[in-house]
C-alpha cells in the first residue's frame, strides 16, 4: 500500500474512533438523549472528517519531499476513512436503545483499535501486545475523561 494511503488511512481510522467515542460517550452521560447523540455523530463524521483531511494536507504539505498526488491521497484517505469510520457508530444508535448501543459502540470501538493496531505492529514487526496496551489505555483514558467531563455538565449547568 502506498505511504500516502497509509497515512490517511491510520489517520482517519485512529481519529474516527477515539472522536467519536468521546463525542458519543460525553453527550450520552451528559444528556442521555439519543438526538444529542446523533447530531455529535454526524458532526464528527462530517465537519471533523474535513478537519482532519485538512490537518492531514497542511501537515503533509509542510513536508517538503511530498508530492502534490501524494498529499491529495492522504487527505482523502483520510476524510473517506474517518467519515466512514465515524458513521459505523451510528448504526447501533439508529436500531437500539441508547445504552446498548454506547456498550456495542464501546466493544466496535475497542475492537477496531485493538485489530488495526495489530496488523500495524506485525506490519511494522513489533511486539503486537505492546502496541495494542498503549493505545488501547490512550483510547480507555479518552472514554473515561469524556464520560467524567459529560457528568459534569449534567451536574453543574443543568
Amino acid at each position: 500500500m502506498k505511504e500516502s494511503w497509509k497515512t490517511g488511512i491510520s489517520f482517519g481510522l485512529t481519529s474516527g474512533i477515539i472522536t467519536t467515542l468521546g463525542v458519543m460517550i460525553g453527550l450520552n452521560s451528559g444528556t442521555g438523549i439519543r438526538l444529542a447523540v446523533i447530531g455529535g455523530i454526524l458532526t464528527v463524521a462530517i465537519a471533523d472528517a474535513f478537519s482532519d483531511a485538512l490537518g492531514i494536507h497542511i501537515s503533509e504539505e509542510s513536508v517538503s519531499r511530498n508530492s502534490h498526488k501524494h498529499i491529495w491521497e492522504a487527505t482523502v484517505a483520510t476524510f473517506f476513512t474517518k467519515l466512514i469510520v465515524a458513521l459505523s457508530f451510528l448504526i447501533p444508535v439508529l436500531f437500539l436503545n441508547l445504552q446498548d448501543a454506547v456498550r456495542v459502540n464501546l466493544a466496535w470501538g475497542f475492537f477496531l483499535i485493538v485489530i488495526f493496531n495489530y496488523k500495524l505492529a506485525k506490519m511494522r514487526k513489533e511486539n503486537p501486545f505492546h502496541v495494542i496496551s498503549e493505545h488501547v489505555l490512550i483510547t480507555g483514558i479518552v472514554v473515561a475523561i469524556t464520560y467524567f467531563v459529560g457528568r459534569f455538565i449534567s451536574l453543574y449547568f443543568r
